[in-house]
């Protein structure tokens, strides 16, 4: 090593000591992080904050170099091989330890055990690791995901075709168009396993952690959650309102969502005779960020998605750390790990995701599209977070968008216009069937979702008074699931 590259100090894959400790564990400790990571560096011989070369004489140098050699290969378990080789800087001899990236993670140090002795870098520091990361670094050494991992449920082949009947009823809803609903095809059993979702084994069925979670069966899963708050100013000192969301994850995202659009601004633009509703973030953008923070986060890492918005940005956090291979440069450039296979596939059969790597240069785009401050990527050790900033539209007295101040296509219509009528529903005694009527005539554009949000119902009911209000003829739906309405029908014509 040169002077030069001494002079630079430690960071993530690089560490100094003036000498070797008298008790190997105080530097096995980063020999395991760095082959549970990406590998690192020891360089015995230049002193830590000062970055001054101590060195060896030739006398000590090879008999030292020998000590650490034999160290790392007795203390660490499984077997760590490091590149050792003496190397000269500034007329002094130091001591250049390799440790490669590992291969059987985790790693840990012998006399502590596999709980108390395996231990990540974290910034540029040594951390001891969390049960639940050497969870998830036991199943990737196996090439197993969470979410694939078989739990003591069996289920019946009435029970797996009403989850693919519910999977093919949200895909459909979020198809772009009539062609694309037409394409979908409902997927079943065989799928349910390729997928593994689902496990097979001498006849009987098994759900998986990520059938579970795609279920609404969170029993197991407390932190499987989405919690939303909007924030007043910058920071997290006052709160204006906060809801938290439960059952079934990818209904989670759409909950999620619908609150976001609810506490943005909505404008509008002239586009030939068509007024359309124009929000001040793109909304593909939110439901990207939501999807991935709850398809790509650690479920074995505790904490809940969170969804904060500010007076400045939409902050959206994911838990658990980014995968030793991802770093947020990568991310940018469209490189993308899969966490959850199972929910990522299901997550791109009901259209919520699209091809992978795709997502996070996407929001990009779209930011800047939009004339917004480029997106942040924050790797935070132990979570993961995406800020979205604002920008407050330029509207005239009637809430109108200058068309050259934006370059938004929306042309869909996602917010309930009268927020009177949604704090009346909210708050008033009515029966929850009048409630629904009312929230259709207020707004026959209303999605399901924000029938949920309004009413405080879950999403799955909602569906279920929907279907029985068309049965008994008091509502019609006009048009495809995804850009149809509603309609009352009044208690005259149903006479009639």
């Amino acid at each position: 090593m040169t002077a030069e590259e001494i002079s630079k100090g430690e960071n993530d894959n690089i560490e100094y000591k003036a000498d070797i400790p008298p008790k190997s564990e105080n530097y096995m400790r980063t020999v395991v992080a760095y082959a549970n990571a990406n590998g690192g560096r020891l360089v015995f011989g230049v002193e830590n904050n000062t970055w001054k070369v101590s060195g060896f004489s030739r006398d000590e140098v090879y008999q030292k170099m020998d000590a650490v050699t034999n160290a790392i290969y007795d203390s660490c378990e499984p077997k760590i091989t490091p590149g050792i080789e003496i190397q000269e800087a500034d007329g002094k001899y130091i001591i250049v330890a390799d440790i490669p990236a590992g291969m059987q993670r985790p790693y840990c140090v012998k006399s502590q055990g596999m709980i108390e002795g395996v231990y990540l870098r974290v910034s540029g520091t040594t951390r001891k690791a969390a049960v639940y990361q050497i969870q998830e670094m036991t199943l990737a050494a196996r090439n197993r995901s969470f979410d694939s991992e078989k739990v003591q449920r069996i289920l019946s082949a009435d029970e797996m075709n009403r989850f693919c009947s519910r999977l093919y009823q949200h895909a459909k809803e979020l198809c772009v168009n009539q062609e694309a609903q037409n394409a979908l095809r409902q997927i079943g059993i065989s799928q349910l396993i390729s997928f593994k979702a689902v496990c097979e084994e001498n006849g009987i069925y098994y759900a998986t952690n990520g059938y579970q979670l795609l279920d609404g069966q969170l029993e197991e899963y407390p932190d499987a959650a989405v919690q939303c708050a909007v924030f007043k100013g910058t920071t997290r000192n006052i709160f204006i309102t906060r809801k938290e969301f439960y059952g079934c994850i990818d209904e989670q995202i759409e909950s999620a969502y619908a609150f976001v659009l609810e506490h943005i601004d909505l404008g509008a633009r002239i586009d030939g005779l068509v007024r359309q509703d124009i929000y001040e973030l793109p909304i593909h953008t939110i439901r990207e960020m939501i999807t991935n923070a709850v398809c790509h986060r650690s479920y074995l890492c505790p904490g809940k998605v969170q969804v904060a918005l500010f007076d400045d940005r939409l902050e959206v956090t994911s838990p658990g750390m980014l995968d030793k291979d991802l770093t947020v440069e990568k991310m940018k450039a469209g490189i993308s790990k899969i966490r959850n296979g199972v929910l990522a596939k299901i997550f791109m059969y009901m259209n919520m995701v699209e091809a992978w790597g795709t997502g996070i240069p996407k929001i990009f785009e779209e930011a800047k599209h939009y004339g917004l401050r480029e997106p942040e990527l924050l790797d935070m050790g132990s979570d993961f977070r995406i800020n979205l900033y604002r920008r407050k539209p330029v509207t005239d007295a009637y809430g109108v968008i200058a068309p050259q101040l934006t370059g938004v296509r929306e042309n869909r219509c996602y917010g309930i216009k009268s927020k009177n009528i949604a704090s009346f529903v909210s708050s008033t005694e009515l029966s929850n069937e009048e409630k629904l009527l009312l929230l259709i005539r207020a707004n026959e554009s209303v999605t399901q979702i924000q029938m949920s949000d309004y009413t405080g119902l879950s999403l799955r009911t909602i569906k279920r008074m929907t279907v029985k209000l068309q049965k008994e003829e008091k509502i019609v739906r006009i048009g495809n699931s995804r850009f149809g309405k509603w309609k009352v029908i009044d208690e005259s014509s149903r006479r009639s």
